[in-house]
C-alpha cells in the first residue's frame, strides 16, 4: 500500500523532483495555517454541494497537511441533501479504489500509513461512475487541469470511470495551482480546484475543446 502522509516516497522520473518541493512546502505550514487553509477549503466545498446539489458525490479524509482537515468528509455529509450519499475510497492491493458509504468518524478505520477508510460493505470500483460530485487529493493541478498525485495511479483509475457530466475538483493550498505539470499518456484532468485564497475555479478541463 502507498504512502499517503507527508513522508511518502516518491517516483522517479520527471515528476519526482516537483513532489518533492510540494511535500516539502506543505511540511513548512504551521498548524495555525493548515487550520485557516482547512476552514476556507470546507466553505468553498460546503458552498458548491449546496448549489448542485448531488445525490452522490465522492471524497476523502484529509491526512497530515492536505488541505480539507480530517472532518472534510463529516462537513461535506451534512452539506448533502436529505437522501444523498457520500463515499470514501477503499485502498484494494491492487492500487485501484473501491468505494463505501460515509456513515460517521466512528465506522473509519486506519488502513496503515495515516490513512483513514470507511468500515461499511464495499460498492465496487464502479461505485464512482454515478456520481455527480467528485473530490479527489492531489499535490498540484496546472491550469489544462492535469493533476499531480503521489505516484500510485489510483486516482487516475478512477477519474477514468467518472461521466463527462461530473464534476472533478481538487482543493489546494495557495501555490498550488501551477502553469504546467508533466503529464503522462494515464493521466486523467480535472475540472477544478479549490484553494484558500481564490476558492473555486474551474480549468480547461471543463471548457469545450
Amino acid at each position: 500500500m502507498p504512502d499517503f502522509s507527508d513522508e511518502a516516497e516518491v517516483t522517479p522520473g520527471a515528476k519526482r523532483d516537483t513532489r518533492v518541493a510540494l511535500l516539502a512546502r506543505r511540511r513548512a505550514l504551521t498548524p495555525a495555517e493548515l487550520a485557516d487553509a482547512a476552514g476556507r477549503v470546507q466553505a468553498e466545498l460546503v458552498a458548491l454541494v449546496r448549489r448542485l446539489r448531488p445525490r452522490r458525490m465522492t471524497a476523502y479524509v484529509p491526512v497530515a497537511s492536505e488541505p480539507g482537515g480530517p472532518d472534510l468528509p463529516a462537513v461535506l455529509d451534512a452539506a448533502l441533501p436529505t437522501g444523498a450519499e457520500l463515499l470514501l475510497p477503499v485502498l484494494r492491493d491492487d492500487l485501484d479504489l473501491d468505494w463505501a458509504p460515509w456513515t460517521g468518524p466512528d465506522a473509519l478505520v486506519a488502513a496503515g500509513r495515516g490513512m483513514r477508510e470507511p468500515t461499511w460493505p464495499r460498492l465496487g470500483v464502479t461505485a464512482v461512475a454515478e456520481a455527480e460530485l467528485v473530490v479527489v487529493p492531489a499535490l498540484a493541478v496546472d491550469r489544462r487541469g492535469v493533476r499531480l498525485g503521489r505516484g500510485g495511479g489510483s486516482y487516475d483509475r478512477a477519474l477514468a470511470r467518472v461521466p463527462a457530466t461530473a464534476l472533478t475538483v481538487v482543493p489546494l493550498h495557495d501555490g498550488e495551482l501551477v502553469g504546467e505539470l508533466p503529464a503522462e499518456p494515464h493521466d486523467r484532468p480535472v475540472r477544478a480546484v479549490v484553494t484558500p485564497g481564490d476558492g473555486l475555479r474551474t480549468l480547461d478541463a471543463a471548457r469545450p475543446a
